[in-house]
């Protein structure tokens, strides 16, 4: 048990030093004057205003997310009510999982984990399939990857984070008098991000323009849902609606989330790299 949580401890401790990196040089702690609405300021306020920024220096050093909501998706054309559903995002690493257990209107219950994980994507019959011999099923899903690489990085927390990453392609203009951030979605070449911020400068609306396929989400309500003993002023959308071309796909409504930097992972399994591989040659 003491080497599964150092190990735990030290690959917690590689992705902080990983995210780290990315940061800018650190000298006296900025503060954007007021009504500040440059580049800047602008996605400082978005880490801020959302409690993502650690430490003295004020650092935005969210490593990962967990996030459980009810609500419904759209299975085959169908809605479908979740009476399960779990988000396990981390964002050094370019991963997340979603599990979700939903009914039908026929009464079929639908069961999947859905998966990235960098330039990876599978669907799992139980969290963690075929990373122990003999033990679940990972089927192969290469064409969710880009669609499953938006959802992450057009989240509240994924938005900054990749707005961040993208440097100077990333650009701030004022729309209809509110503040619009567009960024480049990290591992999808061409798919562009347009986040409307509000008057808190969080995002309450995030469009993503991929070829033909344009995906909307709405964000609203924002809180902290962490546990009651683990409350830390990090927020998080309340209410969450994904549309892809004018459909909504998903309807979600938090019920909690854990936003302290768990250790979360999505390591590959092997027959989904050599499926990769064989596709891509």
């Amino acid at each position: 048990m003491k080497r599964i949580l150092l190990t735990i401890t030290i690959a917690a401790l590689v992705g902080l030093a990983s995210l780290a990196a990315q940061q800018p040089p650190q000298g006296a702690r900025y503060t954007p004057a007021a009504g500040a609405k440059d580049k800047k300021a602008v996605l400082f306020n978005w880490a801020w205003y959302m409690g993502m920024l650690r430490g003295p220096q004020e650092i935005e050093a969210v490593v990962s997310l967990e996030h459980k909501a009810t609500g419904t998706l759209q299975i085959n054309g169908q809605n479908c009510v979740a009476s399960a559903y779990r988000v396990s995002t981390n964002y050094p690493n370019t991963g997340q999982r979603v599990q979700y257990m939903c009914k039908l209107p026929n009464g079929q219950e639908v069961k999947n984990v859905e998966v990235v994980s960098g330039q990876y994507a599978w669907d799992e019959d139980m969290p963690g399939a075929e990373l122990v011999p003999g033990k679940g099923h990972a089927t192969p899903k290469p064409a969710a990857l880009r669609e499953r690489l938006i959802r992450l990085w057009a989240g509240p927390q994924g938005g900054l984070k990749a707005a961040n990453m993208a440097g100077d392609k990333t650009t701030v203009a004022e729309v209809a008098g509110k503040l619009t951030v567009s960024y480049p979605i990290p591992g999808a070449p061409g798919a562009i991000a347009t986040a409307t911020l509000d008057s808190k400068n969080m995002p309450e609306r995030v469009e993503v323009k991929d070829g033909t396929t344009v995906a909307e989400f709405t964000y609203g309500n924002y809180q902290d849902w962490n546990n009651p003993l683990n409350k830390i002023d990090a927020f998080y959308a309340g209410k969450i609606v994904e549309k892809k071309n004018g459909v909504t796909v998903r309807d979600l409504t938090t019920v909690e989330t854990e936003t302290g930097n768990l250790y979360v992972i999505m390591p590959v399994p092997a027959s989904v790299k050599k499926s990769w591989s064989v596709q891509s040659n």
